[in-house]
């Protein structure tokens, strides 16, 4: 697999490419900057870049974009030490996002990701120029005290509004993230479903819908005893919901 690797920070460059020569990729090029990572991807035609974020010039999400009008645009890997892009860099449909300095198991996972991409995923990542065709996040991002975590949608259970965040429900327990219910429920389609003014859920975990009382209504999930309330508004389009699954 053909590498380009891109950090205006000679050791952190210097160590990417150290551990990509190690585990046996190729580093075709490297680059300082976003301009400079352009001109190697074009004459190059690398596989994957490594891309940094912060860098003069043009940034690594500018450059990000740049790359992926091209014909044929490498499976892009950001690796900087600033948590805040992470879903910056997803919407710049990079297939991972990794804080400096990059774990060597992490950095080799999203290697090996990039290296099973079909023809067929990486072509649908690539079709940018109508919005409407880019590929759907499996991931959301959230900043703990443990820097960036990337949940995987499938694992999540429900979102729930919680003051001027959103709570996430998901399998290894509880985080929070600064998008809104209605962004999420706009980017994930038919994934997920509005059961009231502040919570959506993961209708794969969708287990049954149950009265409580006076004309109450929750719902029960797959794997967790937790329930959500429904609200009279959603109720009809829910009970529809499940009627066609």
């Amino acid at each position: 697999m053909r590498i380009v690797v891109c950090d205006d920070e000679p050791l952190a460059r210097e160590r990417l490419v150290r551990i990509v020569q190690e585990s046996g990729y190729e580093v075709v090029a490297q680059a300082t900057t976003g301009a400079e990572a352009v001109t190697a991807v074009k004459l190059q035609q690398p596989d994957v870049i490594l891309l940094d974020i912060r860098m003069p010039e043009m940034d690594g999400v500018r450059c990000a974009h740049i790359l992926n009008e091209l014909e044929h645009p490498p499976a892009i890997i950001f690796v900087t030490a600033y948590d805040h892009y992470a879903i910056t860099a997803f919407k710049a449909n990079a297939i991972g996002y990794l804080l400096k300095p990059a774990n060597k198991d992490e950095l080799l996972e999203a290697l090996s990701k990039a290296k099973n991409l079909n023809a067929a995923q990486l072509n649908q990542i690539r079709k940018l120029e109508d919005p409407a065709a880019r590929p759907i996040r499996e991931h959301i991002s959230a900043r703990t005290h443990r820097g960036v975590e990337l949940i995987k949608l499938k694992d999540i259970y429900y979102f729930t509004a919680d003051q001027k965040y959103v709570k996430v429900r998901h399998k290894d327990g509880v985080v929070l993230i600064d998008e809104t219910l209605k962004e999420l429920e706009e980017e994930f389609g038919d994934r997920l479903f509005r059961v009231h003014r502040n919570a959506i859920i993961n209708l794969s975990f969708l287990d049954y819908l149950e009265t409580i009382d006076s004309g109450q209504y929750q719902v029960r999930f797959k794997g967790i005893d937790e329930a959500l309330a429904v609200s009279r508004r959603h109720l009809p389009s829910l009970r529809e919901k499940i009627q066609s699954m």
